[in-house]
């Protein structure tokens, strides 16, 4: 029997990239799923990919109010709520603080901490009455930034570390009704973008080269695609196979945290860029 048989979940950022692949997979595993996205285009070809297992809905995760008609249009198509994925976000780029100019970190940092964390809150917030009634459960997606530095720059790692907080605490503040969990990848393929205040809204994280810089740093050497994450999400959103589970973030990150004795600071240009002045 497949995993999420009959079940009705919630995905945000589930339009391309990681969230993408999340839906695809519950799909296979016969979840009927509510896709939120803010690109209208890339929802139109998730529906023309899955159709009536799914329904789209174009919004902002800084919204509540967007959040909130994407928590009714799932009721209001599958009657309701079984899982809701917290997965919309951005990436820094690893901009170090010194990096940034000065008169765009605030507009850098609200912009971080609306999509990642916030937007998160606003999801949890909206979807709570129903996941009490269906006594279901939240997920977030975090990454090895939420435990280790240079996963990003501080505002994205700060976010991150933010988001464990929050996952912690909702855990608490809903229990024993619903479950919250998080799903911390690692180095990954996908349609990531960065903030628009640091010019970086078009630029994927699939520019990048990964595999040139992740694979000699990662013990175990490989960049995974979307589709390799997508089970940690099935594991959390299956009652079957973690119910006992809340509170706690599933580590996928290809061995990031167990490394050993490497870089240990990357600062060190810092002295000759400023002493010497």
């Amino acid at each position: 029997m497949s995993a999420l048989l009959g079940e009705a979940v919630l995905i945000t950022g589930g339009a391309s990239g990681l969230g993408r692949a999340v839906v695809d997979r519950f799909v296979e595993e016969g979840a009927r799923v509510a896709v939120f996205d803010r690109s209208a285009d890339k929802l139109d070809d998730v529906a023309g990919v899955h159709g009536d297992s799914v329904v789209t809905i174009a919004g902002d995760v800084r919204s509540h109010t967007d959040a909130q008609a994407a928590v009714d249009a799932c009721l209001q198509a599958f009657g309701k709520l079984d899982c809701a994925i917290g997965n919309a976000g951005i990436w820094d780029y690893s901009t170090a603080l010194d990096d940034i100019p000065a008169d765009q970190l605030d507009a850098s940092f609200d912009e971080i901490f609306h999509i990642n964390v916030k937007g998160n809150l606003h999801l949890a917030k909206a979807c709570l009455p129903a996941l009490v009634r269906s006594k279901g459960s939240l997920i977030f997606t975090v990454s090895n930034a939420g435990f280790h530095p240079h996963g990003g720059g501080p505002l994205y790692t700060a976010s991150k570390h933010a988001l464990v907080g929050v996952i912690r605490q909702l855990a608490f503040e809903f229990a024993p009704h619903v479950r919250v969990n998080g799903v911390a990848p690692g180095p990954i393929n996908t349609d990531l973008r960065g903030p628009q205040a640091l010019g970086l809204s078009d630029t994927p994280i699939s520019s990048i080269d990964l595999p040139a810089l992740a694979i000699p740093a990662v013990p175990l050497a490989m960049v995974p695609d979307p589709e390799d994450y997508a089970g940690a999400y099935l594991y959390y959103a299956s009652r079957r196979d973690s119910a006992p589970a809340t509170g706690g973030v599933l580590m996928c990150e290809t061995g990031i945290g167990i490394r050993g004795i490497g870089v240990t600071a990357a600062g060190q240009g810092l002295a000759d860029k400023y002493l010497s002045e």
